[in-house]
Order: C-alpha cells, then structure tokens, then sequence
C-alpha cells in the first residue's frame, strides 16, 4: 500500500534571490464551508504561534465567512475555501530555475468571455457608474486549457517569464496552484501591516524608446492613477479597521516593470492594535481592493451579478503565516494557474479595473496582454 504524497509548496522572490520550501509534516488545515474558514485561520496562527509554519490559501469565495455582506458565488467545486499545509520549518533553496519545458504539456487556451460579450459587461459597469452604484470595477474572466504532466515544471517557466517578488507553488493533491503574482496582499509582522495595491497596466514597448515612453505614459495617465488612488483609499479605510493610528501612504503611483507589463503600484503601512491576530487582519482587508473595486461591498455585489463562474484562489489569497520573529506574508493571486488533475483543466482569471472612463476594446486587450505569461507555455 503507497502513501499519498506529503502536500508541500515553495515561495520566489525572483527580483531580492531568495526562495523557500515547505512540506506538510504536521498535517492539513481546510475549510469546506464558510463556518469552517475562520477556525482554520486561527489554527494557522495557532500553528505559527507554537513555531510552526502554515502555508496555503484563501479563495475568494471565502469572503463571506469574514463579512457576510461581501457577496460571492459559491465556491469552485471541490476547491477548499480554505487550505493550509503545517510544515515544522521553512527550508532556504536556490531560486527557482526554468524548465527544458518537458515534462507537461499545457493549453491552447479559451478566454471565457468573448470581445463581444466583455464589451456588453464592460458597459454594464459604466451604466451602474451612472447610476452611482460604483467607482471602479475589477471585471474578470477565465481562460481555460488542458494541462498535463509536471506542474511544478510549469510552474517554474511561469515564474521566470514573470520575474516578479511573490510567486509560489502549493501542491495539495488533487489540486495545484502555479502562481506568478507580482503583487503583494500584505505582509504583516512587529505590530505592523504593509499593504501594496497594484493599479494600472501597460503592455512593454518593442523598442527601449517605446517602452520608455509606455512607462511614461501610464505613469502620468489620469484614468490609470484615478484607478490607483481609489484602490489606494479603500486599503487605507480597510487598514483602518485594525490600525492603532491613521494608515501612511509611502509610496504613490510608482511604475514597476515586467517582462511584458509596466504596472502602477503603491504602498499603504498602518501599525496594528494591541490583539490583532490573522483573521482580525484577513476580516478587514480581503479581498484586496484592487480585486474588487471602490465600494467593496456594493461593487461585489456587482461582481457576482456580472461575471458567471466563481474566481477560486484567484483575487483571493496565497502565502505563509511566519512564527513569532517572522513576517507573515500573502499575495494577491493574479497570474496564476488553479490546476485540477482529476479533471486535467487548467484556469487562469485575467481581466482590469472598470471606470467611466474605460474603452472597452483596451481594456480587453489589456486582459489579453496579462495572459500573455501562458502563451509560452502552450502545446
């Protein structure tokens, strides 16, 4: 008789060098109802707390089980709402290297909505924008492929054609998360969260003159910013909620590069009350506001109206709750793969914050280019 294989993940951080890994020794935590997902994360913390490290995820459907206001469809099939490893320690490997590309095969792949039908959603938002439902949007869709073979392989050419901080891997058995996210939910540790809300893409030039002038450009772009800064005032009125003094904006509106996006990011810190513990923090701050749009709640609420499927772990939550002297720290996961080996399917979610002032057109573009990580990777 064979033993099933020991659920692990590892954590890239491409751009500083360093990279982890962890296995599940000390057994799972996953939470299959919404009533089950805040015991789970107070037994992450209770993990930590012992000296342990809890590492998994949070869907974007568990957002319920935080605040029953925050709507959401039911979650993916089979998909925990909540899932974390227990590992007794956090092991320091090389970086994560490319693969020769054998060893799996993945895609072609199908976007979900059409430019036609994105198009009649994109003017859904701006007609709820009129009404003065919402600010912002964040509309999404999923592509969808076959995948195949080794997913820790395909994980690694994801990660090196993004190049970006907060890339992980979770194998949890039937499922596997493949994640390149180049952005950070928040990392929280010595009484302090930072929060860094990503807002705003431009595809890369083909020349260094054009790509100078793309960062440029969306650098100085009134709809781009506009969307950053709303995202930038729900996070600090998330913070808010758990944060012993007003939340500090240290960085507004910086461009960050990437192999085939520019993207405006910026950086809200807040000092934490006396007491806060993980799901103190998650109940104030997920989803990410960049995810969802300007006001969360009412702006879910049209979320779920507008797009068919649920999001799964993407827009939701993945990382590593530390031991005492460490950080604790989540990305927001977006470009990434859910990978599903019973049923040999791939999904990746794409899509962009909705304003008034949004062209449909380029902001389906603009979703193609952020899905643009797969096409390497197709068969």
């Amino acid at each position: 008789m064979t033993s099933e294989p020991v659920p692990w993940a590892r954590f890239d951080d491409l751009r500083a060098g360093s990279s982890s890994l962890l296995r599940a020794d000390h057994g799972i935590l996953r939470a299959d109802t919404l009533d089950e997902v805040e015991p789970v994360l107070r037994a992450a913390q209770a993990a930590a707390d012992e000296g342990r490290w809890a590492f998994g995820f949070v869907a974007y459907e568990a957002a319920p089980a935080l605040d029953p206001a925050l709507a959401t469809h039911a979650g993916t099939a089979g998909l925990p709402l909540a899932w974390f490893g227990v590992a007794d320690e956090r092991l320091v490997v090389p970086p994560i290297t490319p693969s020769d590309g054998a060893g799996y095969s993945a895609g072609p792949w199908t976007c979900g909505w059409s430019r036609e039908r994105h198009a009649a959603a994109v003017e859904a938002v701006r007609a709820r924008i009129a009404a003065g439902d919402t600010y912002q949007v964040n509309l999404t869709t999923t592509l969808t492929g076959p995948v195949a073979g080794d997913a820790a392989a395909l994980y690694a050419d994801l990660a090196a054609a993004q190049g970006g901080a907060h890339h992980a891997y979770l194998d949890t058995g039937r499922f596997a998360v493949a994640g390149a996210s180049p952005e950070l939910f928040f990392t929280w540790g010595a009484g302090e969260v930072t929060m860094r809300p990503m807002k705003g893409t431009a595809p890369r030039g083909a020349t260094p003159a054009e790509d100078r002038r793309a960062a440029d450009e969306l650098r100085n772009s009134p709809k781009e910013r506009a969307e950053n800064v709303m995202i930038v005032d729900l996070v600090r009125n998330d913070l808010a909620r758990i944060a012993a003094h007003a939340p500090r904006v240290t960085s507004l509106c910086a461009v960050e590069t990437y192999p085939t996006v520019h993207q405006l990011v910026s950086e809200v810190v807040a000092g934490t009350r006396e007491g806060i513990g993980l799901v103190d923090v998650f109940r104030a701050v997920f989803p990410n506001g960049s995810v969802t749009g300007a006001p969360k709640h009412r702006t879910m609420q049209i979320i779920r109206e507008l797009e068919a499927e649920p999001r799964g772990v993407y827009c939701g939550a993945v990382g590593l709750v530390g031991p005492r002297g460490e950080v604790t720290r989540f990305n927001v996961p977006i470009r990434t793969l859910l990978i599903d080996r019973d049923s040999g399917t791939g999904l990746y979610g794409a899509g962009g914050g909705i304003t008034w002032d949004s062209i449909a057109d380029a902001e389906y573009d603009e979703l193609l280019v952020k899905a643009q990580i797969l096409a390497s990777r197709t068969s």
